[in-house]
């Protein structure tokens, strides 16, 4: 009986260590062919999406003679990196990167803290109305983008409560940040699988609605922060539409995106000064996402108060 079950477990064992083929599965050769096309096709999603950014990269470098030729070479023959400094001096870039962090900065806190309050008020503290607001919050994620973005932008020009505008500035994007039904539901999903018992652990310490949000809530819940972290980055970072539609001629407070978007509307720039300018778009969500990437599939345990 001892050996029935040591077999389970070490098949058991090794079905977890290999994800869903197991050793005993990859003996049938049928099960190693489709294991082997499995593979096959991964690697070439994974090099069909390398492509594009790699011959972006290969060809900004190239002079522009050997770029406009046809047909267009592979492997380049000129090499030039200096063309990167010269189009990040010649299109200001430093500026529109700052401006871009600052409005991923101030997207990053405003989605974390106004949509995990939001998550956390109806997952744990569930006041009256509270299903309304849910039905509400999920209805809005019925509602075609086109629609919602008339009434927010007639908003952003005058407020109607204070008479004021807060056009061409950073602040639109903020809010916009900080009411996403999307995430809200991510919270609100991952706070109830807390223990209670935490939460009435640190009821009984003295500790304050807020303060169990701050100090309890947000501590545990490192996982699901990191995965809306990077949500809210890569939305920032690649967001176009607002950047344009708020900031309107204020070229000072342009995005990156927003300045490709100018620069590829003039013609005092050559395609290959607009491919470098693309690399400047590439490389710092790809760095960001590689930083945070790992804590998509990461799982934990959550433990309750013992004994």
């Amino acid at each position: 009986m001892s050996e029935i079950v040591q077999s389970k477990f070490d098949k058991k064992k090794d079905a977890q260590a290999m994800g869903i083929i197991s050793k005993f599965d990859m003996q049938n050769p049928s099960v190693k062919v489709l294991y082997g096309l499995i593979w096959f096709f991964l690697i070439l999603a994974v090099l069909l999406c390398f492509v594009p950014p790699l011959w972006c990269m290969t060809s900004a470098l190239k002079d522009s003679r050997e770029f406009f030729s046809v047909p267009a070479t592979i492997i380049p023959r000129s090499f030039h990196p200096e063309k990167l400094w010269e189009t990040w001096e010649m299109l200001n870039f430093g500026q529109a990167y700052i401006n871009t962090v600052i409005v991923l900065c101030g997207s990053l806190v405003m989605s974390l803290v106004c949509n995990g309050m939001m998550g956390y008020v109806l997952s744990r503290l569930r006041p009256r109305g509270y299903k309304l607001v849910l039905s509400l919050v999920l209805w809005t994620l019925m509602l075609p983008q086109s629609v919602s973005q008339v009434p927010l932008f007639k908003n952003f020009l005058s407020l109607p409560i204070l008479g004021i505008n807060i056009t061409e500035s950073y602040l639109p994007m903020w809010l916009l940040a900080g009411a996403n039904a999307f995430y809200v539901l991510i919270f609100k999903s991952f706070f109830d699988s807390i223990p209670q018992s935490l939460i009435e652990a640190a009821r009984l310490d003295g500790c304050t609605n807020l303060g169990i949000f701050f100090r309890v809530m947000l501590p545990l819940s490192k996982p699901v922060l990191m995965v809306i972290a990077i949500f809210t980055i890569n939305a920032s970072w690649s967001d176009f539409f607002w950047p344009y539609l708020v900031l309107g001629s204020r070229s000072e407070l342009y995005t990156v995106m927003v300045k490709i978007f100018y620069m590829a509307g003039s013609s005092g720039y050559s395609e290959d000064i607009q491919v470098v300018a693309l690399i400047f778009t590439i490389i710092p969500p790809t760095i960001l996402f590689l930083f945070f990437q790992r804590y998509i599939m990461s799982g934990f345990t959550l433990s309750g108060i013992k004994g």
